[in-house]
């Protein structure tokens, strides 16, 4: 009676980031096996080294991945519950400043402000809101506005809290378990870019073959 194939499960992000310059299976999948003396084995089979310490990104389809396995152990089932191509990308170890950090928060925060500052205000100026008050406060009231009214003052705070209110969040508290309208926006933009990378890497033919881990160089991003 012929023994039973074992069946090696593996499963691997879109985006998978590293700091190690020597990567293994390990580093970038999840391995599941009925015989669990297998697991740590198929972990450490090396995937790629890098020779700097600089960032680059790397293309690996999962067919690949299943061809290394198979050199190592050709009777094993690979069955991938996981993305078809993975992006590796290889970060430095180094920590930067926390001065550096903070300049950086600081002027993206003042970028920010000024910005929707200028934009409600041309938005405002566009529609005449300050002519519409006038309207409305006379229509009320019988009476021309002498200026600054309650109308403005309550269209600031519901612009405040209809903001709040808009991107889920303040701070670091949220107002609901959703995800912020900013965290969807930023999921799908990171969703394209790692699309066009992989489209990008098999139209030139640059997806990583994982055999040879002793250069990488070829295809750097």
């Amino acid at each position: 009676m012929a023994l039973a194939k074992e069946t090696v499960y593996i499963k691997g992000d879109q985006n998978v980031e590293v700091t190690k310059r020597e990567i293994t299976l390990g580093d970038i999948l999840s391995i599941e096996c009925a015989n669990v003396e297998m697991i740590p084995k198929i972990k450490t089979l090396k995937l790629l080294k890098i020779q700097d310490d600089k960032k680059h990104r790397y293309v690996v389809s999962i067919l690949k991945i299943i061809e290394c396995i198979h050199r190592q152990y050709p009777n094993v089932d690979v069955e991938n519950v996981g993305k078809e191509d993975i992006i590796i990308t290889c970060e430095n170890n180094k920590t930067p400043s926390k001065y550096l950090h903070w300049i950086k928060v600081i002027v993206v925060t003042i970028i920010t402000f000024i910005g929707a500052a200028f934009s409600i205000m041309a938005f405002n100026n566009d529609v005449e809101t300050t002519k519409l008050f006038g309207q409305i406060y006379t229509l009320v009231m019988g009476k021309q506005n002498k200026g600054f009214t309650v109308l403005e003052l309550m269209y600031c705070v519901g612009l405040i809290v209809g903001i709040l209110i808009f991107f889920n969040h303040f701070g670091g508290k949220r107002f609901s378990v959703d995800p912020t309208p900013m965290e969807v926006e930023m999921r799908l933009y990171e969703n394209d870019i790692q699309t066009t990378l992989i489209e990008n890497y098999s139209r030139k033919e640059k997806e990583l073959d994982v055999g040879e881990a002793t250069s990488a160089s070829t295809y750097r991003a």
